[in-house]
């Protein structure tokens, strides 16, 4: 691994760090230097920087020469021919410095991780602070990583112990079926028919529908509850994939025959 100069380390200390944090709040420029990639990584940064992500409403800009840069951005496996380039990179990055190293390749080396002609992963050549995976990485887990990146040093500073701490409250509730596939499996499903938001209230309406029934294992009983949910919605679609979840997922985990399944024909389409 690349030995940092005194100089270098002396003035990229983390008291220097947060100082730099302080003074450039939520504005940041940052360097980015190709050190042997596909450029895929590339395409989603280019991405990333398109109105419709609008980055600089965070601070993000990139420059254009490392010497202005607040955060230097390492993309691709370090082959050798992009070791000295990259030092030389890193020394002309003005200190205190923020290094980030993106996509998969960028953290490990990825694919070519065992290749002759590359060192690996950027941590393998000059200090690290923040990791942004993927393959190539999404262009709001850019934004992500990089917003992180400005506040990752102060993160560091604020140790927590938890040594003569109370005991820690149950942060994940009792399995309603006594096996937490059920949920999981009942949020994936929620998830497919609805998509990601509108699914996240699906699970959410079967679950407080499911609670309201004494006994959840009671699958009359339950579908009591979830009948009346159903004709308790305003839109159709939600109905529908209510008794879907109960028909495909509920009854499966209690192994149950298809006669205890809630009829969808029977779900009112008037309602607008």
């Amino acid at each position: 691994m690349y030995i940092v100069p005194k100089d270098i380390e002396k003035n990229s200390d983390l008291n220097s760090k947060l100082e730099l944090l302080k003074n450039i709040k939520r504005s940041f420029s940052v360097f980015r230097i190709d050190c042997g990639g596909c450029n895929g990584c590339e395409i989603e940064i280019y991405a990333a920087l398109s109105p419709l992500w609008d980055p600089e409403r965070f601070g993000f800009k990139l420059v254009a020469n490392p010497r202005h840069a607040d955060i230097l951005l390492v993309t691709g496996p370090i082959t050798r021919q992009m070791y000295y380039p990259l030092l030389r990179a890193y020394e002309a990055t003005p200190d205190p410095k923020i290094v980030v190293a993106f996509g998969a390749c960028g953290a490990s080396g990825g694919i070519f991780h065992d290749s002759y002609a590359v060192w690996g992963g950027a941590d393998k050549v000059i200090p690290v602070d923040v990791f942004i995976p993927g393959c190539p990485p999404h262009p709001a887990s850019i934004i992500y990583g990089l917003a992180t990146g400005v506040g990752i040093i102060e993160q560091k500073m604020q140790k927590q112990s938890y040594k003569d701490d109370k005991p820690m409250p149950q942060i994940v509730q009792a399995p309603l079926l006594e096996n937490s596939s059920f949920e999981r499996d009942l949020l994936v499903k929620a998830k497919f028919l609805m998509s990601y938001i509108h699914g996240r209230i699906l699970y959410d309406k079967f679950i407080s529908a499911m609670k309201l029934a004494s006994d959840p294992k009671d699958a009359n009983l339950v579908k009591e509850q979830i009948s009346k949910a159903i004709n308790e919605q305003e839109d159709p679609r939600f109905g529908e994939c209510l008794g879907i979840l109960y028909n495909e997922i509920y009854l499966k985990y209690l192994n149950l025959a298809n006669l205890e399944a809630i009829n969808l024909d029977q779900i009112s389409w008037d309602k607008k």
